[in-house]
C-alpha cells in the first residue's frame, strides 16, 4: 500500500507538466506544417494580384474545422491555468527556464547581432532575402548594425539603422509588400531603445514589445494562405510530405488558421502565451531541414524572440487583464482579432492596389526547380535554353 501511495504521490508531482504537455500536443498536429517557412522566400508571388474574396474562406469548412480545434485547445489551457495546478505548472516552467531567463537580453542581442552578420556575409538584402538590393554599402550597414546591439550607448543607433533598412527598401519594393516586415522591425528597433533606456518604468516593456511585434507578424503573415493560397502549391508540389497526406486545399487554410491562432495566443494569458511558443519553435525549426539554410537564417529573429516568450516568467497583463480571465472571451478575442487584422489586409490592399488589384511580373526569391516549374516558368518550360534564362533572370527582383 505504501509504494502504491507513493507512487501516486510521484505523479500527483508530475500531474502539472503532463496537462500542460497534454494541452500543447491537441494543438502540435494542426500546427506542424511549414506553414512558417515565408512562401516569398521560396516560390514565386505577385504582391499586387487581387486576393482572393474574403468570403471563399468564412465558406469553406476547413478553416471552421481548424478555428474549433484550436478553440479547443485554448480554452483546454485556460481550464488548467485557472486551477490549482496552472500556477504549479508555470512555476515549473520558471525553474526549468530560470537561467536563460536571468540572461535573456545577452541572448537577444547576440542574436540580433548574428542576425545582420549573417545578411551582411549573404550580402545583396536589406532584410529578408526577398528584399534584394544591388547597393554594397547596404550591407556594411547592416555590420554596424550588428556592431552596435552589443553597447547600450549605441542601441538607439542600431534601432535607426533598422528602421532605415526599412524604409530604403520602400524605394524598390511597395509598401504592402513592406508591411510583412513592419511589425517585427518595430518591435526589434523598440526593444534595442528600450533596452539602452535608464528608465526602468520605460525598460520593463522591452519584452512585451518584441512579443506584440512577433504576435502581429504571425497573424499578419499568416492571412497569405486564405488570399493566395495559389502562391503555396508550388511548394506543396514539391515538397508533398509537408502536408501529412492531406490535400492541398485542406491543409492550406488550416495551416493559414494554426499560424494565425498560434500568433494570437502569444497575446493571451501566460500558460497560453508560454504554450504558444513552445509549440512555434518546435514548428519553426522543422521547417530548417526542408527549407534550409535561408528558413534558418530568415526567421532566426523571431526564432530567439519565440524562445524568449516561452521562458517569460511575468504573470503580469498589460493589455485587457480582466477580459483574459473569462473562459467566454476566447472565442470573443480569437473574432475580434481575425475581424482586425483581416479587415486591414483586405482593405488596405483595397486602398492601394483597387479592387481588381494589379498584377506586375511575377517574381520571386528562390532558384526555380527544374523539374517543378510552376507560374511563368511552367507556362515557358518548351522555351530554348537562353529564354528560359531570361524568364529566370526577369523574375528574379
Amino acid at each position: 500500500m505504501s509504494i502504491l501511495l507513493a507512487a501516486k504521490y510521484r505523479l500527483a508531482r508530475f500531474r502539472p507538466l503532463l496537462a500542460a504537455a497534454g494541452t500543447a500536443a491537441m494543438i502540435l498536429p494542426l500546427a506542424a506544417t511549414p506553414a512558417e517557412a515565408h512562401v516569398k522566400w521560396f516560390a514565386p508571388y505577385i504582391v499586387g494580384a487581387a486576393p482572393q474574396p474574403i468570403m471563399s474562406t468564412l465558406t469553406n469548412t476547413w478553416f471552421w474545422l481548424a478555428i474549433g480545434l484550436v478553440l479547443v485547445f485554448f480554452i483546454g489551457t485556460r481550464i488548467v491555468e485557472r486551477s490549482r495546478l496552472g500556477e504549479v505548472t508555470l512555476a515549473g516552467m520558471d525553474k526549468v527556464s530560470g537561467p536563460l531567463w536571468n540572461r535573456s537580453d545577452d541572448f537577444v542581442r547576440a542574436v540580433i547581432g548574428a542576425f545582420f552578420v549573417a545578411i551582411f556575409a549573404v550580402g545583396g538584402v536589406y532584410l529578408t532575402p526577398d528584399l534584394k538590393t544591388p547597393a554594397e554599402w547596404v550591407s556594411w550597414l547592416q555590420l554596424l548594425i550588428a556592431f552596435g546591439v552589443f553597447s547600450r550607448k549605441t542601441q538607439p543607433f542600431s534601432a535607426a539603422g533598422i528602421i532605415l533598412l526599412w524604409v530604403l527598401a520602400l524605394r524598390d519594393y511597395d509598401i504592402f509588400h513592406l508591411l510583412d516586415y513592419l511589425a517585427l522591425g518595430v518591435a526589434i528597433a523598440g526593444y534595442l531603445v528600450l533596452e539602452s533606456s535608464d528608465n526602468p518604468e520605460w525598460r520593463k516593456h522591452r519584452f512585451e514589445l518584441l512579443r506584440w511585434g512577433v504576435a502581429i507578424a504571425l497573424m499578419w503573415s499568416s492571412l497569405e494562405k486564405f488570399a493566395y493560397p495559389e502562391w503555396f502549391y508550388p511548394l506543396v508540389d514539391e515538397k508533398p510530405f509537408l502536408t501529412f497526406g492531406m490535400s492541398r486545399d485542406v491543409f492550406i487554410p488550416m495551416a493559414g488558421v494554426a499560424e494565425f491562432t498560434m500568433g494570437f495566443g502569444l497575446l493571451w494569458t501566460p500558460l497560453v502565451r508560454r504554450l504558444s511558443a513552445i509549440s512555434l519553435f518546435v514548428i519553426f525549426n522543422a521547417a530548417v531541414y526542408p527549407f534550409g539554410r535561408m528558413d534558418l537564417v530568415g526567421h532566426a529573429l523571431i526564432m530567439a524572440i519565440i524562445v524568449i516568450i516561452a521562458i517569460d516568467p511575468t504573470r503580469e497583463m498589460h493589455f485587457l487583464p480582466a477580459l483574459k480571465k473569462s473562459l467566454r472571451s476566447v472565442p470573443v478575442g480569437l473574432a475580434a482579432a481575425l475581424v482586425v487584422i483581416a479587415g486591414s489586409y483586405w482593405g488596405l490592399h483595397t486602398a492601394i492596389y483597387g479592387p481588381e488589384g494589379r498584377a506586375p511580373i511575377e517574381m520571386t526569391t528562390h532558384s526555380p526547380d527544374p523539374d517543378h516549374p510552376h507560374g511563368d516558368e511552367a507556362a515557358h518550360a518548351d522555351a530554348a535554353p537562353h529564354d528560359h534564362a531570361k524568364l529566370v533572370s526577369a523574375t528574379t527582383h
